[in-house]
C-alpha cells in the first residue's frame, strides 16, 4: 500500500519527487544594479549591461525563447507523473523603496530555489541579499498558504535591512591568485535557499556574495539538534549559489565541480561516498550567459535516485551520468539559462516519497 506523505514533505535531493514548483518567465526583468551586481558577475561587458539595462524588460525573444524551454520542462515533468504548481503573476516592474534602499524594481518569479528553503515539512523563505528580490517571496504566497493549511510549517528568516552595512564598501571581487571573499558583512543574517543543498540530517551550505556565516548560523540554529549544517569550502571569484558546485544527487554519490571544490569534506570521505567530477560544459563560448557561467550544466534535477533532468546539449555529462548508473533525460534549456539559472534553480521540490534519515 502506498504511504501518504506529509503534504511538505522533502528531506534531500534524490528521493521519488512527487510534486514541484516551477518558476515563470512572465513579466521577468534584466536585474536592477545593486551592491551584488559587480561580485556575481564575471565580465565587464556584463557589468555594462546592467548599469545600462538594470530594471528594463528582457526583449521579447530572449523571453519567448526561455517560454518555450520551461514549457518543455513542465511537458517532461508531468509526463513523469510529477505535480507541477507554478507562482503568481504580480507587477515586478515598479519601482520600491524601503527606509534603507531604492529599486528600480523587482526581478520576477524564475526561479523559486532562490526563494523558498524546504527542509522536511517546513517551507523558509529566505533572508535573500538582493534589494532587488526583497518583495519575491510575494509571488510564492498563495502557495504557501494553501501548503500551511493542509499542515505545512511556513515561516519567514528575519526580514533582512539590506541596508549599506550589509555590504562591504568598495568590494573588488578576488582574483584566481587571491582568498576567495565576498561582498557581504556579518552585520546581519542573509541567504538564498539556493546556497544550502540538503542531504538527509546533514545540510550543506556554503558562503556567496548571497550568503554570509551570519545565515548559516541561522539555519543551524533554526533547524536544531536534529540537523547538522556544514559549511562546504569553495571557491569561487565570483560566488552565487551552491548547486552548481556541490551536488549530493543520491546515497553515496557526490558531484562537484573540479574548478571550485578544492577539498571535499572528510565526511563523505569517511562514509565511502562516490566522488563524482563533474565533466566540462559543452556550452558554445558564443551562447549569451547574462546571469551565470556554463558550470549550470551541473544545474540538473533528481526524479528519484536514478532519472535525472540534464540540459540539451551536454553531451559530456549526459555520458558521464549514463557510466556513472543514472537515467538522464534531456531537455532544451540553454534559452532559460540565459537570462537565469539552471533546472534546479528553476524549481523547489515540495514533496519526495521518503524519510528523514543520516547518509553518513
Amino acid at each position: 500500500m502506498k504511504k501518504n506523505y506529509p503534504i511538505v514533505n522533502t528531506h534531500n535531493e534524490w528521493d521519488p519527487l512527487e510534486e514541484i514548483i516551477v518558476g515563470t518567465v512572465e513579466g521577468a526583468t534584466i536585474p536592477p544594479w545593486e551592491p551584488v551586481t559587480p561580485a556575481v558577475v564575471h565580465h565587464e561587458y556584463l557589468l555594462n549591461f546592467y548599469r545600462q539595462n538594470g530594471g528594463k524588460p528582457w526583449a521579447q525573444e530572449m523571453l519567448d525563447a526561455a517560454q518555450k524551454d520551461i514549457d518543455e520542462f513542465v511537458h517532461i515533468l508531468e509526463a513523469e507523473g510529477i505535480t507541477v504548481r507554478r507562482p503568481s503573476i504580480y507587477d515586478i516592474s515598479k519601482p520600491f523603496s524601503t527606509p534603507d534602499f531604492e529599486s528600480q524594481s523587482s526581478v520576477g518569479a524564475l526561479m523559486p530555489r532562490d526563494v523558498l528553503l524546504v527542509i522536511g515539512d517546513q517551507i523558509i523563505e529566505a533572508p535573500m541579499g538582493w534589494r532587488s528580490r526583497y518583495h519575491e517571496n510575494y509571488a510564492y504566497k498563495d502557495l504557501c498558504k494553501e501548503y500551511s493549511q493542509q499542515g505545512a510549517r511556513w515561516m519567514s528568516a528575519p526580514r533582512p535591512q539590506l541596508s549599506d552595512a550589509s555590504f562591504e564598501a568598495n568590494f573588488i571581487p578576488p582574483t584566481e591568485d587571491e582568498p576567495m571573499r565576498t561582498i557581504l558583512t556579518e552585520y546581519e543574517p542573509l541567504f538564498d535557499a539556493a546556497d544550502a543543498i540538503k542531504c538527509g540530517k546533514d545540510i550543506f551550505v556554503a558562503q556567496s556574495s548571497c550568503c554570509n556565516r551570519s545565515g548559516i548560523d541561522w539555519i543551524q540554529q533554526h533547524l536544531g539538534d536534529e540537523y547538522r549544517v556544514h559549511e562546504v569550502e569553495v571557491f569561487d571569484t565570483h560566488p552565487m549559489h551552491i548547486d552548481a558546485t556541490f551536488y549530493p544527487l543520491a546515497p553515496g554519490k557526490l558531484l562537484i565541480n573540479p574548478e571550485r571544490i578544492k577539498k571535499v569534506p572528510e565526511i563523505f570521505k569517511n562514509s565511502g561516498w562516490d566522488i563524482l567530477v563533474c565533466p566540462e560544459p559543452n556550452m558554445p563560448d558564443s551562447h549569451p550567459m547574462y546571469t551565470c557561467s556554463k558550470w549550470l550544466n551541473m544545474n540538473v534535477l533528481m526524479l528519484d535516485e536514478e532519472r535525472v533532468i540534464v540540459s540539451k546539449g551536454e553531451d559530456n555529462l549526459i555520458k558521464a551520468f549514463k557510466d556513472w548508473g543514472f537515467k538522464p533525460i534531456e531537455c532544451n534549456f540553454y534559452n532559460f539559462e540565459s537570462i537565469a539559472g539552471g533546472l534546479h534553480c528553476a524549481t523547489v521540490d515540495i514533496r519526495r516519497r521518503g524519510e528523514l534519515q543520516s547518509y553518513f
